[in-house]
């Protein structure tokens, strides 16, 4: 034991013997070299790992990037609240039900509140005088021209009187509306000035993949030229707002004065527009909707050219093809766009399209759903004549139809039924039932009308309802319990095991696919 401790030295012997002076005299007296220089340690450097910089891309896009600022002509008898209102431009979303999650995000991302800009108009007293302009939306927008065309959210300039775009370096310049889209929530301003723009183009994004980077540019809060990064989190995204719906999903950081803004791909080139974000209180929580710029590009074309977007229409109403519907009509897949009701006068009433025809295909190439029939539809220029495939009575049919140009204000109307209800016991009710119905004939002779539904029933879980009107069956008009057993039977017969009912109420026409009892 006390050889060990001998042979470990003191802290103060090591120490000592530690210095320069003594560490030459050791090397010395071995024989090397007299001449010691001193050596100092480097700061510690890592090696940056190779990771994607978008400082090259910012630098590139900003100077084509603005704020919009927007003044609407105020009334005298409006509140002060009113002119904070933020308007979607109409796109339907008051018809949602109060509880829907994207009501409550665009009530509170769109309501009454104050926004940026409008601090230069507190602390006024009374209400403002006739024709007086106000702050009314503050958002974000990009140049697609050097001459100065550039391209917002219609929601943005919607109502709007007079408009300012705000250079990322300060300049003012005012602007004008050259146009407006409600259905894609798109709008295009013209910069009258004596100078060129940088201006950004957009990109092809049929080859956006999720989880691509993107950067979004805006002026979120009203802090302009604010960049922000994230990947696609999802394409062809449907939030309720029109039939058009194919947003891209993006999770870069966007909130209020976005709106309008690009969000670019690494290139530098525009795959999206910012338009909406879903967030319970408002803000940023890493889901934003951003419009395809394979969409804006066609719009924004037609809006420069025409000051308006020319839009083909078929005129049917329709709805999904269900499993159990394709299976009740003997489609072998679940695809295509089922016609409840073809409209009077209709490019598709004219071409023969019947109510129970599934849309297939359009000029040879497949419909997937009820959206890509309307979306496919829609760039169709009016007037041109195209190939619908339909599926109709088991087979396959092909029509030609000329295209016509889509009402400003397309509204399908449905028939009133309020009149039929009916309560369970009235004369002439028969029962259906396997199918968990009782029906009674109609007073106007068309169909039957639904006296009582088993709620434990088949009819139950799919919202059929007393009072509601049966049409068809499998396409076939029935005015009877005995009609609606026939057709049954014939499906049992063909092996199939849903029938579809043609379903009218209040509210519209629908077709719901109910299982029938086999044996």
């Amino acid at each position: 034991m006390s050889r060990i401790k001998t042979l470990r030295p003191s802290l103060k012997t090591v120490l000592q013997t530690s210095t320069v002076a003594g560490l030459t005299a050791v090397l010395l007296s071995s024989g090397l070299p007299s001449e010691i220089k001193q050596s100092f340690a480097e700061p510690v450097r890592v090696q940056a790992p190779a990771v994607p910089s978008f400082a090259n891309v910012v630098d590139s896009v900003s100077p084509a990037v603005v704020s919009v600022r927007v003044q609407s002509r105020a009334r005298a008898s409006d509140e002060d609240a009113s002119n904070f209102t933020f308007d979607f431009g109409g796109r339907g979303f008051e018809d949602l039900p109060d509880d829907h999650p994207l009501k409550r995000f665009f009530r509170e991302f769109g309501g009454p509140g104050p926004r940026d800009g409008d601090r230069a108009d507190r602390g006024r007293r009374g209400p403002p005088s006739e024709g007086r302009l106000r702050p009314r939306a503050q958002g974000s927008g990009f140049f697609i021209t050097e001459d100065g065309y550039l391209v917002t959210n219609n929601h943005v300039v919607s109502d709007g009187s007079a408009f300012t775009v705000i250079l990322n370096d300060g300049t003012e310049l005012d602007a004008k509306l050259v146009g407006k889209d409600s259905r894609t929530d798109l709008a295009v301003l013209k910069v009258d000035a004596n100078r060129k723009f940088t201006y950004v183009s957009f990109a092809d994004d049929n080859k956006v993949r999720v989880g691509d980077w993107v950067v979004a540019v805006g002026n979120p809060f009203g802090l302009g030229g604010t960049v922000t990064a994230g990947i696609i989190s999802a394409r062809g995204r449907d939030i309720g707002s029109g039939p058009y719906d194919d947003y891209l999903q993006v999770d870069a950081a966007v909130n209020r004065g976005n709106s309008g803004g690009p969000t670019f791909n690494l290139s530098g080139e525009v795959v999206g527009i910012n338009t909406a974000i879903f967030s319970p209180s408002g803000g940023n929580v890493g889901i934003a909707f951003a419009i395809p710029a394979s969409v804006a590009k066609d719009v924004v074309d037609d809006l420069i050219k025409d000051g308006k977007v020319s839009r083909g229409w078929l005129g049917v109403q329709i709805q999904p093809v269900t499993k159990d519907i394709a299976e009740s009509l003997g489609l072998s897949e679940a695809s295509g766009a089922l016609v409840v009701e073809p409209q009077a006068g209709s490019p598709g009433e004219k071409a023969g399209i019947k109510k129970g025809d599934i849309v297939t295909a359009l000029n040879g190439e497949p419909i997937k759903d009820p959206r890509d029939l309307a979306r496919r539809i829609a760039v169709q220029r009016p007037g041109a004549t195209v190939d619908v495939t339909l599926w109709r009575d088991g087979k396959s049919e092909s029509v030609k139809l000329e295209i016509g140009t889509l009402p400003d204000d397309t509204k399908d109307t449905a028939p009133d039924t309020s009149e039929d209800q009916t309560d369970p016991g009235q004369a002439g009710e028969e029962a259906l039932a396997d199918l968990g119905l009782t029906v009674i004939p109609s007073d106007d002779g068309k169909g039957v009308t639904i006296a009582s539904v088993d709620p434990d029933s088949d009819a139950g879980d799919r919202g059929l309802k007393q009072g509601e009107k049966i049409v068809t069956v499998n396409n076939q008009e029935v005015k009877s319990a005995d009609d609606i057993l026939k057709v049954i039977n014939n499906a049992k017969k063909d092996g199939r095991s849903k029938a579809l009912f043609q379903i009218e109420a209040a509210e519209g026409s629908r077709f719901v696919a109910l299982p029938i009892a086999q044996g």
